[in-house]
């Protein structure tokens, strides 16, 4: 009967060793933490580079550098832009070619840019600060590492 009193121990002793646990250590994505994160980032950027940036309900901060006096866009809107998106780390990953602007359906874009362009009109121009939830996620894509915050300068040139 002792031995296996001991043995149900060892057992009861490995799986709760095994079981709960903080989940993140476990490798397991947890997005609130990573808001928290993001929400960091961004205000310590805001503040590093002097921006006068306002906070949307989704967690989106955008100024408007210039209000435009065209259409506004919507997400069934196609709009021809010229960007730069970089890292808070001022690694440029992506833009337009001089004189080459970029011609999309708002639709098809990152989640960031489906909320923040729309918040100036044709002629317009606007910083966006996009915490990773909004932009690639914990997935990232391409030269954009998993989790990362992106800042987007856009030109709204025209709204279709």
């Amino acid at each position: 009967m002792r031995k296996l009193v001991f043995v149900l121990f060892v057992i009861s002793v490995c799986l709760a060793s095994c079981g709960g646990g903080n989940k993140v250590d476990s490798g397991i994505f947890d997005p609130v933490k990573q808001a928290a994160t993001d929400e960091s980032v961004i205000q310590a950027y805001i503040k590093q580079n002097h921006i006068d940036a306002k906070k949307g309900p989704s967690g989106l901060y955008y100024q408007i550098l210039k209000e435009g006096t065209g259409a506004n866009a919507t997400q069934n809107s196609t709009v021809k832009v010229n960007y730069e998106g970089k890292m808070t780390d001022g690694t440029v990953f992506d833009s337009t070619p001089a004189g080459q602007p970029a011609s999309f359906p708002l639709g098809n874009v990152i989640q960031g840019w489906t909320m923040g362009i729309p918040l100036v009109k044709a002629g317009g121009k606007i910083l966006l600060l996009i915490p990773s939830a909004l932009g690639y996620g914990e997935q990232g894509g391409g030269p954009i590492p998993p989790n990362t915050v992106l800042i987007f300068t856009i030109d709204v040139l025209s709204v279709q």
